[in-house]
């Protein structure tokens, strides 16, 4: 399985949101869902930005390089960035620059746009709440809620809390502690008999923050950074092909 996780990483995902349709606290983990496909290549916000709707959107997509997509609303109560989306995922598809997408809505509008990416053998996968119609959901090869997402954040930032908020650097500088990231890469990364491979996680790393750098945590590598963090991981080495490949556990 943790060789399956390496291939899948070098999988391009387009992540398309609906904006009107999404929970913009949610979004570093929709990120975290869709990397555990492959690397999100695409990322794309849709929505009309000059209603206070989308407000609570503008920081976390920046942070997040998400490029925001204007689509005005010609008829009031109406949602228009179904037509707007549905467009770009099929010029995206038909220009094969990705292996899958992850399309954000609880929107049944969505069926049909799903269905057709599946038809050509490309991967699909949909983040929505739980009232999402049924069609919807089953016409998605993976479909996740996020009821779930908002359950995993909250334990997540409960267990942080009891952890320590900073860490020094060899030369005694403090810094941002990298737990809270470190945790989503493996999540990415992760294999179903619980290892991660470090390569995939490291991949996961800089998909999160492209700027991550062991050095700022006082080390050279990303495999001496976790083996220095023995009380929250623990490391094993595997042969294969004369090569020493490292794997990664959260300890429980």
């Amino acid at each position: 399985m943790a060789n399956e996780n390496l291939n899948t990483l070098r999988n391009k995902i387009a992540i398309l949101i609906d904006g009107d349709n999404a929970q913009s606290s949610l979004l570093p983990q929709m990120l975290v869902e869709a990397g555990r496909h492959g690397q999100v290549t695409v990322r794309r916000i849709y929505g009309d930005w000059t209603t206070n709707s989308m407000n609570s959107w503008k920081e976390t997509l920046n942070f997040h390089a998400f490029q925001p997509i204007q689509q005005f609303r010609y008829t009031v109560g109406k949602n228009a960035t179904d037509s707007a989306m549905i467009i770009d995922a099929m010029d995206i598809m038909h220009s094969a620059v990705v292996d899958g997408f992850c399309l954000v809505s609880s929107d049944s509008d969505y069926t049909r746009l799903a269905t057709r990416i599946r038809e050509t053998g490309i991967f699909v996968m949909g983040i929505g709440e739980k009232k999402t119609p049924k069609a919807f959901v089953n016409a998605c090869d993976v479909f996740v809620y996020t009821e779930n997402l908002a359950a995993e954040k909250k334990a997540a930032q409960q267990k942080q809390s009891h952890a320590r908020k900073t860490t020094k650097t060899k030369d005694g500088k403090e810094d941002s502690d990298p737990m809270p990231m470190l945790s989503q890469a493996f999540e990415m990364a992760v294999g179903q008999d619980g290892w991660a491979p470090l390569a995939g996680m490291g991949n996961a790393l800089y998909q999160l923050d492209p700027g991550f750098d062991p050095r700022t945590y006082g080390h050279k590598q990303l495999s001496k950074m976790i083996a220095s963090l023995k009380d929250r991981f623990e490391m094993k080495t595997k042969d294969m092909e004369g090569q020493q490949i490292f794997y990664v556990r959260v300890k429980e």
